[in-house]
């Protein structure tokens, strides 16, 4: 059992290694190539650039609750109406 199981992780990157050469060779395979390597490093910035997200969003909760806080008549404090 163990011998087919190794056979046939053999063949199957026998397969591989030839699709992949197949692939190489057609025409356009070089820009394609190109195009998911310039993912990649795309993809690596975008995850930089989301990465203060969080830092932000905490932040912003933290300000909005003052601000809440400051609009908010307190009751130990009670308005006096101004005199003219």
């Amino acid at each position: 059992m163990a011998d087919r199981k190794q056979d046939l992780f053999g063949r199957l990157a026998d397969l591989s290694e030839e699709a992949v050469q197949r692939l190489s060779e057609a025409p356009g395979a070089d820009r394609a190539l190109q195009a998911l390597k310039g993912l990649g490093d795309r993809v690596d910035d975008l995850q930089r650039r989301t990465r203060g997200f969080e830092e932000l969003e905490r932040r912003l909760a933290t300000l909005e609750k003052r601000v809440d806080a400051m609009a908010k008549p307190s009751a130990a404090r009670p308005r006096t109406p101004k005199k003219p």
